[in-house]
């Protein structure tokens, strides 16, 4: 009896091998590179925004499979408009981007294109992919800082990047188009001890906002705006500082997230 059971086992452990079983995975892991910059159409700038999910999301889309694909699971630029995804398998790709700016795949209502500005390309090796896309806004700061009893005293200047006219030309022909699109909702004193200080690294304690329904902001477009930290900062620290602003338009579309443009951040000594 035993015996027919020791044969019944080594049947099994060949049957198991002979269908590959135990054969080692041979597929090569994903090793490809694809490094990107966004920046601005009309002035070359990088376009600086949030590092996080409320900043410029990346879509990678494979089409070397054929028409029916799924993206891959998506990414997101780092503060200085830059993106790098360094475990793809070789291929062909379409790269989508969308962030503060006017989106580069516009479709109507019905999902009919009107224009496609997302690009497709070959990933091998190190491949290198440059956006030029429409900020929304340009923020700039006016004069440097000042600290005053732990207090951070910030000047900024927000003007449009795309003009009123160009964006409702691109905008208005997906459908379901508002006035209040063009509205600047707030703006916002972003405090951290990490040099990429911004929504998702910000200290709550220092960081501030201020806010603006409707159009009122429209009148103070290219005026100096002055925004002050909150709290009082400890002396003696080295604190970092970032001045966004964004518009009451979502990207993508339908998602619910309006994404901030920013400045560069400063460095700032707390005395």
């Amino acid at each position: 009896m035993k015996r027919i059971g020791f044969y019944i086992l080594m049947f099994a452990l060949a049957s198991f091998s002979s269908c590959g079983f135990f054969e080692l995975d041979n597929y090569d892991e994903p090793a490809e590179t694809l490094q990107g910059e966004i920046v601005d159409a009309a002035t070359g700038e990088p376009v600086l925004t949030d590092q996080g999910s409320e900043g410029i999301r990346v879509r990678l889309t494979e089409l070397s499979w054929g028409d029916n694909v799924t993206h891959n699971p998506d990414f997101y630029a780092m503060s200085d408009g830059t993106f790098q995804n360094t475990k793809l398998f070789k291929g062909n790709y379409n790269v989508r981007i969308d962030g503060p700016f006017i989106p580069l795949l516009r479709e109507d209502e019905r999902g009919v294109p009107l224009a496609d500005e997302t690009q497709t390309l070959d990933i091998e090796g190190v491949t290198k992919v440059k956006f030029e896309v429409q900020p929304f806004l340009k923020i700039e700061w006016v004069d440097e800082p000042t600290v005053s009893n732990g207090k951070i005293t910030a000047k900024v200047r927000v003007t449009r990047a795309v003009l009123e006219d160009d964006f409702r030309a691109k905008i208005e022909p997906m459908g379901g188009y508002s006035n209040s699109f063009l509205n600047v909702t707030d703006i916002q004193l972003f405090v951290s001890y990490s040099s990429s200080v911004g929504y998702r690294a910000r200290d709550e304690r220092w960081s501030s906002k201020i806010e603006y329904t409707g159009s009122a902001f429209g009148a103070l477009l290219g005026e100096t705006i002055t925004i002050e930290s909150n709290g009082t900062i400890p002396e003696g620290r080295i604190v970092f500082i970032r001045a966004a602003a964004r518009i009451n338009y979502d990207t993508p579309r339908g998602s619910g997230t309006r994404r901030w443009n920013y400045n560069e951040a400063k460095e700032v000594m707390i005395q």
